[in-house]
């Protein structure tokens, strides 16, 4: 039985294999461009497999890609998906001072907007790195023009995390939303429903089953997220990394495209702005203008 009564949020985390957090002990920044980039293929072959099943999603792109690869930004626009920002390098936003994030937020928008002439108006932070002890980042991203965040992940976790923030999008500063990714509630806790590395290693069934919950208890759109690196089985191999980050990482590659599939057959999704901001289209509007000339 399919689920049709919510359309909840598809979102992509543009970014290639050796850009995750947890390589950054293993792979300088400034090493990147030695390695074989994988990520314009795996993006077009998710545009692809949207197409396919008539899906519109959000992408979260680094700007160091978008540099690179100018034409997957314009696919991702021209094929009806929103344009958002991952930051430009994928830096933790609790890495960074006050000043370099904004420089950081404000030139990924900046190289977004040139390259595509939308209006970029979502961001996410990389490995969810907003939590309380910098929740400065929200006056950051208003200054910048931002129109929402999904950087708060409401959960327990070794690397990241805020298990006492709000559930589902809220207001962190007047005219900017703060979009978590999704949890489950259960025995006093949250659980993780929204993607990424647990959607690998749990049973499919289960996947759907919290995000249903979600949907029919607590009647609010899920967001779920993943990444182009998550459907290439056949991504080079990082040497030197612990078995902890190499289980995390490599788990059910090969299944990831098959349960993407059915995930986009049993729910509607659709884009974060749509889903979120239809009420404050005017108030955001009058903000900023949806095309750049």
């Amino acid at each position: 039985m399919q689920e049709r009564s919510i359309t909840n949020a598809l979102t992509i985390d543009v970014e290639d294999y050796f850009q995750v957090s947890a390589f950054a002990p293993h792979i300088p920044r400034e090493d990147w461009g030695g390695h074989e980039c994988r990520v314009e293929q795996n993006v077009n072959s998710i545009l692809l497999m949207l197409d396919e099943h008539k899906t519109k999603a959000t992408f979260f792109t680094l700007g160091w890609i978008a540099e690179r690869y100018p034409q997957l930004v314009r696919s991702i626009v021209e094929n009806g998906h929103e344009l958002a920002s991952h930051g430009y390098g994928h830096e933790r936003a609790s890495d960074l001072s006050e000043a370099d994030f904004l420089a950081d937020i404000e030139s990924a928008k900046k190289l977004l907007e040139d390259l595509s002439g939308q209006v970029v108006r979502g961001y996410r932070a990389p490995s969810f790195s907003i939590s309380e002890g910098n929740l400065w980042a929200f006056d950051c991203l208003d200054r910048a023009g931002y129109c929402y965040s999904s950087s708060i992940y409401p959960i327990r976790h070794d690397h990241y995390g805020m298990p006492d923030a709000p559930r589902f999008a809220h207001q962190v500063r007047p005219g900017l939303l703060e979009i978590p990714v999704t949890t489950a509630r259960f025995f006093d806790r949250n659980w993780p429903a929204s993607g990424g590395g647990y959607f690998r290693l749990m049973p499919y069934a289960l996947s759907r089953w919290l995000l249903r919950q979600v949907n029919q208890s607590d009647r609010q759109s899920a967001v779920f997220y993943f990444h182009p690196w998550e459907i290439d089985a056949e991504q080079p191999r990082i040497d030197g990394i612990d078995a902890k980050t190499r289980f995390r990482h490599y788990v059910n590659l090969h299944r990831m495209e098959g349960r993407l599939r059915r995930l986009l057959a049993d729910f509607d999704w659709g884009r974060m702005d749509k889903i979120f901001l239809a009420a404050n289209d005017e108030t955001s509007a009058m903000k900023k203008p949806e095309v750049i000339s």
